[in-house]
């Protein structure tokens, strides 16, 4: 391991406000989420992360398959013959491919693609298993690891290789297709906002900032606390381009071969790394319940000689087994308050605290994770408070993201302004825009910000707020990660 991660994981986290990319990186550490790998650009999923990461994951699958999709797998290698088939989905991809040229002490005769995504290979397949439309549609996901050459890396955010989920289906028409984008984009969205408690914004990509590809891509969008905008969702509309670039061909009811039509779309564990950001603070990280590996954690407070508080810790960890994930910390060699600390910076919901003057109460104290809030409750009343506690966690938590997306939220129609508030990074700006692609790059190259999804129709009569053109569209526009 090199000194500079050394000395990155003895760091104390700063805080959160005044240095949010070192803040972000000591809190991945320091929590136990990740550990940065001997390979530049790649880290280790430690347990805790590993588990976050499990059940954000189950979310997902659950409503998958409550679709009507299936999981499947598909291999990691892509032969170039395969990728280069669709040429916009290569020179798009073509910079962050990593390529294998040599197997066994072997120079190979077709270079492999580590897969950045699989639409080359699954095109392949779907060639071969449709015939007919009685064939379609096919509905698969796949939860795999893919990998791109990026240049710049942090945990979660931006790695080389990466965690994700890809679906991809294929239809016999292009309303049925339409319609899979946007139920995996509302998929999306009800993960976001109800279980992670990330607000977002969802719409349509602009033709510069569409998947490679794709006829059109649609996104959920978050805002961090730097006033950055994350991608933390993709559906897209592939057309016919991969159906007709791998053959995926079939008879129709009226007897006629036609083309399928088809779809992808993915999320990344770029997505925790969005909560992360967006939930925490100066004490690390701040945990939605619902994908906390520990909703509750006991800490007894002990004192020497006296059994009845461990007895009682470990009594309340049996009656609440069943009833929230929950972890006794009986280590001896620690503290209370080095546990206190512990826990606060890996965003266990709700803490338990249990002493000898508890223990002859009849109660435990609760400390809330969100608010810091500490609360006598009855032993009796235990079981039936922590699960209303915990949905209100869950719920303060996203109410606090949503007043931030919401204050940092402008609206600009005036170039000044709009360009004013762009380059002072306050957020999303919500603006009327001719959707030009050439306007698009202007206001990149102004101001380092580019359009993150297009909401809708543009009012009557609006003209662009950056370039003065008629406007077609109302759009958000913000820097990004």
């Amino acid at each position: 391991m090199s000194k500079d991660v050394e000395k990155k994981e003895v760091k104390s986290i700063p805080a959160k406000d005044a240095d949010l990319s070192e803040w972000y990186t000591q809190v991945c550490l320091r929590a136990q989420l990740v550990d940065y790998a001997p390979v530049r650009g790649c880290i280790v999923l430690r347990p805790y992360g590993h588990a976050i990461w499990e059940l954000i994951r189950d979310e997902f699958d659950k409503r998958f398959k409550a679709t009507g999709h299936q999981n499947a797998y598909f291999p990691l290698l892509i032969p170039e013959s395969l990728l280069v088939r669709e040429a916009e989905h290569v020179e798009g991809f073509a910079p962050e491919v990593a390529w294998v040229t040599e197997g066994g002490g072997e120079k190979l005769t077709e270079r492999l693609a580590i897969r950045p995504t699989s639409e080359a290979i699954i095109g392949v397949m779907y060639a071969r298993w449709v015939q007919s439309h009685r064939d379609l549609p096919i509905l698969i996901n796949q939860w795999v690891n893919v990998m791109r050459w990026e240049k710049s890396t942090r945990p979660f955010l931006r790695t080389l290789e990466f965690l994700w989920q890809e679906g991809h289906t294929a239809h016999s028409t292009e309303i049925e297709a339409a319609e899979e984008v946007q139920r995996m984009l509302e998929v999306y969205r009800e993960v976001a906002e109800d279980v992670l408690r990330l607000p977002v914004i969802k719409g349509r990509k602009s033709e510069h900032e569409k998947f490679a590809g794709a006829s059109a891509t649609y996104a959920i969008e978050a805002l961090m606390p730097d006033g950055k905008a994350l991608q933390a969702g993709t559906s897209h509309e592939l057309g016919q381009h991969f159906a007709k670039a791998y053959d995926i061909k079939f008879t129709d009811v009226d007897e006629q071969i036609k083309f399928a039509w088809t779809t992808s779309w993915g999320v990344s564990w770029r997505i925790l790394g969005g909560l992360i950001m967006a939930h925490g603070d100066d004490r690390g990280l701040v945990l939605p319940p619902a994908v906390a590996p520990y909703q509750v954690v006991i800490v007894p407070i002990l004192r020497k000689g006296d059994e009845t508080v461990m007895a009682a810790a470990r009594d309340l960890h049996k009656s609440l087994s069943g009833v929230v994930r929950v972890h006794l910390d009986d280590r001896v060699e620690q503290t209370a308050p080095w546990k206190f600390n512990e826990w606060e910076m890996r965003g266990v919901p709700l803490r338990l605290e249990i002493g000898p003057r508890d223990v002859a109460a009849g109660q435990v104290t609760i400390a809330r994770r969100d608010t810091q809030e500490k609360i006598a409750v009855p032993l009796a009343e235990l079981t039936s408070r922590i699960p209303e506690l915990l949905d209100a966690v869950q719920r303060t938590i996203y109410e606090r993201a949503v007043e931030y997306r919401d204050t940092h939220t402008v609206n600009a129609d005036t170039r000044e302004a709009f360009v004013e508030a762009l380059k002072s990074q306050r957020g999303f700006v919500q603006a009327a825009w001719c959707e030009r692609t050439d306007c698009e790059l202007d206001i990149k190259a102004e101001t380092s910000a580019v359009s993150r999804v297009i909401s809708g129709s543009a009012a009557d009569g609006a003209t662009c707020a950056f370039c003065g053109r008629p406007a077609k569209v109302t759009a958000y526009f913000a820097r990004s990660y």
